[in-house]
């Protein structure tokens, strides 16, 4: 295989990977194809729930003629014994002749153990083919077990004014239904969405996924909640038994704060007490959560971008104004920082969408 096959080939597993972006429970999402006489003969992804991974199902649909193959695997494939066999031993099992990965997998269980076995098997082994890419693929999980929390993307939808919303009139419709359909394809590869109170109470969202064939991909609802004042009798409240959602409250509990509990927990939403934000990206990513998106409100905007703790910005910018009522948005395309790189420009109608990752 020449090196721009190679890339083309680790292009499809990049592509196929984000079939279950966000559905893989705390594994991470890994694209496989199994290539023979230049054609791609099996293709497998991480199923929803974390499993059977990826290099497995590629296995099985390429059948005899994985025997003398190249598979191109997005990440390291696993060397532990879990729920499953290690995928580097089914690969050599397979009779696989070369394995090219895009990058090694930071999992101490597994880091350099799964190329190695595949080494010792005789398999040719190549890394880093189109690392970058599957890097910024991977990042919700690569996040999650570097820096021990969950991977932060901040989406904020701002005027052409710098507003993103107006004071007191609750929700406004900033962009148009291209753009907003784009977002519900964001929460679908987010293990979980957060908004704060205010925006919850405000906008009384459901923060569901409602695009057509895909309204089973919503992700976790969480809502910044420190005096428990989420109303029963909001969307988020009521369906909380369909799609989970979490309160998170505060250990400093005031008049009332017990029974609003026991009110909540009765109507199916879990509780939970934190004492800052860092605390709770890291309770969140023992959970196995990955991605976590911030969708709702200036102020929880703002607090997680002074903490430092957004990870990917997705910017949405419509082309109207809201004038001297509206909210301004704690970020603007103007203003973002040093610490962000620029990544692209994306046109959803007359909307546009400006993304950015956290230069580590």
């Amino acid at each position: 295989m020449t090196a721009a096959q190679d890339r083309l080939f680790m292009e499809e597993a990049i592509r196929i990977s984000r079939r279950n972006k966000g559905q893989t429970a705390s594994n991470p999402c890994v694209g496989c194809v199994i290539v023979r006489d230049g054609e791609i003969v099996g293709r497998g992804v991480t199923a929803r729930l974390g499993r059977p991974h990826a290099e497995p199902q590629a296995l099985a649909d390429a059948g005899e003629k994985a025997r003398g193959a190249t598979a191109y695997v997005t990440l390291e494939p696993c060397s532990h014994f879990g729920k499953t066999p290690p995928c580097a031993n089914a690969l050599v099992a397979a009779g696989v002749a070369r394995v090219v990965v895009a990058l090694t997998d930071p999992d101490p269980r597994v880091s350099g153990r799964g190329l190695g076995i595949l080494a010792d098997a005789g398999i040719a082994v190549e890394s880093g083919v189109m690392e970058e890419e599957a890097r910024r693929m991977l990042a919700p999980y690569l996040t999650r077990q570097t820096k021990k929390r969950s991977h932060v993307i901040l989406k904020l939808a701002v005027s052409a004014d710098g507003m993103i919303g107006v004071k007191g009139g609750g929700q406004v419709a900033i962009t148009g239904p291209e753009a907003r359909a784009e977002v519900h394809r964001l929460r679908a590869e987010s293990d979980a969405i957060l908004v704060g109170i205010g925006t919850a109470i405000a906008d009384n969202p459901e923060l569901t996924v409602r695009l057509p064939g895909m309204e089973d991909r919503s992700p976790l609802r969480i809502v910044l909640d420190r005096d428990l004042r989420l109303p029963l009798t909001s969307r988020l409240v009521q369906t909380a038994k369909v799609v989970p959602v979490i309160a998170v409250g505060s250990r400093i509990h005031g008049v009332g704060y017990d029974e609003r509990r026991a009110a909540l927990e009765a109507a199916g939403v879990e509780v939970i007490e934190t004492g800052s934000l860092p605390e709770l990206l890291a309770l969140l990513g023992e959970r196995g959560i990955n991605g976590l998106m911030v969708e709702g409100g200036a102020v929880v905007a703002d607090a997680f971008l002074k903490a430092g703790l957004v990870d990917a910005i997705a910017l949405y910018e419509g082309p109207g104004e809201i004038g001297a009522e509206g909210i301004a948005s704690p970020l603007t395309r103007a203003h973002i920082g040093p610490e962000f790189r620029f990544l692209g420009e994306s046109r959803f109608g007359p909307d546009r969408r400006f993304d950015y990752e956290r230069i580590d």
